[in-house]
């Protein structure tokens, strides 16, 4: 690696805006500028160039502040230059300051080939900016059933796990139908309490209830002439099912503590996680509202039933996210995309953006590696039960963060948390030993090395 030395700021930027570098690094403070000003104007020019930062004078806003304007890594300098051979901490200091200049540079390299794919398969759903992405045979027949409800003035029924896109499923129908340019009212049954459920979705007259000091116009006449989507509506109560299908039926609507019958011409779009029909043998869902609402059905595949698709939406997500992080163009390996496709993905598509939203703050919005996706990854996992808590309660925690709403798919959780624990114990009792963990478990070794990779354990091989 050959190097090139400037003693100004002003040197400094025009050598980095006309030479082909790997890496910059500069002290924090260059004369009347800093080097935060130098990282915002390059990377304005180069966004891909990394900037590594060093000062004495380390804070933590100075921290902040350099990753926040671009920096790849912000690098603090001893006190004291202790060359001292007993102690070592200045060579040391030069060790850990050269391999992060070789990981920077490598990164620089990695980003010359890697490209995005241009040809994704979407519909756009608009007025979120979001699109819903596939080119697998299950997003595409799934795209052919939102044309096909949107063609008509039906009722619509979505049907898909927790995470897999629902509202917008809704969003799209909803834009290619012929009341795009009227009125679209969301509302989540589920987030709201169901002593307020009513008057949100049916309005209440002044003086319906303590605190009703006015007229208040529910979502139904919001959405009029045009079209509501009702998400999780198998959650709603018994005596509200009966209202939704009053108006399913008639069309019309009575605001909470009123008389008047209010006439309403409004698309139900309705969406659920709940297999409704056993919710309806079990009594727990209105048979003659089922029927109602199942005229037009479409379902929403898992993100585990269509991994071919996890490629295109990893990349959309880095260019959304990266771009409101900013980072003008993040970069992932094909190895970090293989460590996604090896993930089930119990939360779907919400958790695959969330897993790539936080590996594009851990890169600095640089080269996405598959230790960093291993890294955001293991940051997303709830913390297993520690050892001396009983597993009883730990299930009982994670029902009763389920019922709050903090937690989605507590099965799921408790089922992954179980399962990663038995591989870490296994492999770790094995001394790394791949072969022995498997036999010890009744598993072939590429099952065990199957699971190793998808926890993220990386012991060594045997």
């Amino acid at each position: 690696m050959s190097i090139e030395l400037t003693s100004t700021y002003e040197e400094g930027l025009e050598r980095a805006r006309s030479g082909d570098f790997e890496v910059i690094l500069t002290d924090l403070y260059l004369g009347s500028s800093t080097a935060l000003e130098l990282t915002a104007r390059l990377r304005a020019v180069n966004p891909h160039l990394p900037v590594i930062i060093m000062t004495a004078k380390h804070t933590t806003e100075t921290a902040i502040e350099a990753t926040k304007n671009g920096a790849y890594d912000y690098f603090p300098k001893p006190d004291v230059f202790d060359f001292d051979e007993r102690t070592h901490l200045g060579w040391r200091w030069v060790t850990d300051l050269t391999d992060l200049i070789e990981a920077a540079a490598a990164n620089h390299r990695l980003t010359a080939k890697v490209r995005l794919p241009d040809d994704t398969a979407f519909i756009d759903a608009r007025m979120t900016g979001d699109r819903m992405i596939g080119k697998s045979r299950a997003m595409q027949e799934a795209f052919k059933a939102i044309g096909r409800a949107a063609a008509t003035g039906m009722t619509v029924l979505i049907r898909g796990e927790t995470g897999t896109g629902k509202e917008l499923a809704a969003r799209a129908v909803y834009s290619h139908s012929q009341r795009s340019k009227q009125p679209f009212v969301v509302i989540n049954s589920a987030a709201i309490p169901e002593n307020l459920l009513e008057s949100e979705l049916f309005g209440h007259e002044k003086g319906a209830f303590t605190d009703a000091h006015a007229r208040r116009i529910g979502r139904f006449e919001q959405a009029n002439h045009g079209t509501i989507f009702l998400d999780e509506i198998g959650d709603m109560s018994f005596p509200l099912q009966r209202k939704l299908l009053r108006v399913l039926q008639e069309k019309t609507i009575e605001r909470v503590g009123g008389r008047e019958t209010i006439p309403v011409d409004v698309r139900v779009i309705a969406a659920t996680h709940r297999n409704l029909e056993l919710a309806v043998q079990q009594d727990q869902f209105r048979a003659d509202l089922y029927y109602r609402l199942n005229v037009a059905t479409l379902t929403l595949p898992a993100l585990r039933e269509r991994p071919e698709d996890i490629s295109d939406l990893a990349h959309y997500f880095l260019r959304k996210h990266g771009a409101e992080l900013g980072s003008a163009d993040p970069f992932i390996t094909q190895q970090a995309i293989r460590l996604l496709e090896e993930q089930p993905w119990p939360g779907n598509v919400r958790q695959l953006r969330n897993a790539v939203r936080k590996a594009v703050l851990l890169s600095r919005g640089l080269v996405i590696s598959r230790e960093v996706v291993g890294d955001a990854l293991a940051q997303m996992i709830p913390p297993r039960p520690a050892t001396d808590q009983p597993f009883a309660e730990y299930i009982t925690q994670l029902l009763l963060r389920a019922r709050s709403g903090e937690l989605e798919n507590a099965r799921e959780v408790a089922a992954e948390t179980v399962e990663r624990e038995l591989y870490t114990q296994a492999i770790q009792r094995a001394n790394g030993d791949q072969s022995r963990a498997a036999r010890w478990l009744g598993i072939s070794r590429p099952t065990m090395l199957d699971k190793l990779r998808k926890f993220s354990l990386h012991p060594g091989e045997k």
